[in-house]
């Protein structure tokens, strides 16, 4: 689990408009991969990733389900542990308060340093190689002994141009 459960979101800010093609675990920053055209709230080119190199990407938000590669005629997803199948629709939380362990291995993190987007949708306080990485937040706590660090999300409600 990457997401503890004492998190604050405005629901009305949720984006339900992306799309992810890929196995991933909840409580990271996701960037768009590809975007559909017109409004795009049903079309599959319009996906989000955890993106190896962020530098320069658009961050979307907070990933807050499970995305997993299940063989659905053999089991179910379980409703209860926000479990989405691969490729379908996810729930992001571009404003708000997350409590995640989603955090770049061997930093510091001390509040309210700057919350970057890092490698594979981890938040990171450092840039060094990672110039061109976008801001989308500060850390309000320091990691416990868990690994676990208060984020809080501030992504503009509507994209800057690209």
């Amino acid at each position: 689990m990457a997401l503890k459960p004492d998190r604050q979101r405005n629901r009305e800010s949720d984006d339900i408009t992306f799309f992810m093609n890929e196995a991933a675990v909840r409580g990271g920053i996701v960037v768009v991969s590809t975007v559909g055209s017109g409004a795009a709230m049903d079309q599959a080119t319009n996906l989000c990733t955890y993106a190896a190199n962020p530098s320069g990407k658009l961050p979307v938000g907070v990933l807050l389900v499970d995305m997993v590669n299940k063989d659905l005629t053999q089991t179910h997803l379980n409703p209860y542990n926000g479990e989405v199948q691969q490729g379908g629709k996810v729930l992001l939380c571009p404003q708000g308060t997350v409590h995640t362990n989603m955090i770049y291995p061997g930093l510091t993190i001390a509040a309210p340093q700057t919350a970057y987007v890092g490698p594979s949708g981890l938040f990171t306080n450092v840039l060094s190689n990672l110039q061109n990485a976008p801001a989308v937040g500060y850390f309000m706590s320091n990691k416990d002994e868990d690994g676990y660090a208060r984020v809080r999300i501030n992504l503009p409600l509507t994209s800057p141009v690209l």
